[in-house]
């Protein structure tokens, strides 16, 4: 099987590994080489650290990540979260990174989200795709011969509604998940509870926190419908948050996985996005 080249763009340290953490385990243990971008440095992410002393320390929780996952995990360490703007220069700088790194599929949010950070990196990432392809574009790094399969990352936001194309079960990895976002320390267990107002909730130890990081955990059957589901979305991640797209999209499980679709609990969704190379069953082998 041909090694792929996977790219995962995010605006901020650790949105990527939300949003697709599962698939990017499963590439790099199928021997694919993945790559995550951030292009801010978090330095937001916090209410009590300053700026500089945040970027630092979830720069650091991106490299626990990286060793980890068997991944590489760049960020952009000059761009300040909420600043992040789709201007020129910027997209400069990421047709330069991607085509450095020379991905056969591209992953990215959409560009409906409550976050301009976030919506401003899709925009990003879509205003870079064609000019991937333009040598007199950014002359001093080599053009690419055609543009990546771009994918977005599941969202739940209406306006448009998220139709997925593919889902990927992620049972197989979900525990490793779990691991995976609990690196990102001063996000998961300060920084996301304080905003949710549970932070005397957290417990001490990274056994306990790891614990509460899965809760609340899935009924032991395992058989939740959406009432069940929109009842337990709590939490700062929480195996229902996890298993939400399972429950959304189960039709899209069967089709994919057959009768196995069935009794698949936790999974990752993504849709095509329309300025990429036509999907091709071979980049998502899984």
């Amino acid at each position: 099987m041909k090694q792929l080249r996977v790219m995962m763009v995010g605006a901020h340290p650790d949105d990527c590994d939300i949003r697709c953490g599962g698939l990017a385990l499963k590439y790099s243990r199928a021997g694919h080489k993945v790559k995550f971008l951030a292009m801010c440095n978090g330095n937001g992410g916090h209410h009590i650290m300053s700026p500089d002393e945040i970027a630092k320390r979830r720069r650091g929780e991106t490299l626990a990540v990286a060793k980890f996952a068997g991944i590489e995990y760049n960020v952009w360490e000059d761009s300040p979260d909420c600043e992040l703007y789709a201007d020129l220069k910027t997209r400069a700088r990421l047709v330069r990174e991607i085509r450095e790194f020379a991905p056969d599929i591209l992953f990215c949010s959409r560009s409906n989200d409550y976050h301009a950070d976030h919506r401003n990196a899709s925009i990003l990432v879509q205003d870079a795709s064609y000019l991937l392809t333009v040598p007199h574009y950014c002359p001093d790094t080599s053009a690419m011969r055609q543009m990546p399969t771009i994918m977005h990352f599941y969202d739940h936001f209406q306006e448009p509604v998220f139709k997925p194309s593919i889902l990927v079960r992620i049972d197989d990895v979900v525990e490793d998940k779990f691991r995976l976002l609990a690196l990102h320390e001063s996000q998961m267990f300060e920084w996301l509870p304080y905003t949710k107002g549970v932070l005397e909730e957290v417990p001490k130890t990274p056994e306990e926190r790891l614990e509460w990081l899965h809760e609340p955990r899935l009924p032991k059957d395992k058989r939740i419908d959406k009432e069940i589901l929109e009842k337990n979305l709590i939490g700062t991640q929480s195996e229902y948050k996890e298993a939400k797209v399972a429950v959304l999209y189960r039709d899209k499980l069967i089709e994919r996985y057959g009768k196995e679709g069935e009794t698949i609990f936790f999974a990752e969704a993504f849709s095509v996005c329309e300025y990429g190379s036509p999907y091709r069953d071979e980049l998502i082998p899984f």
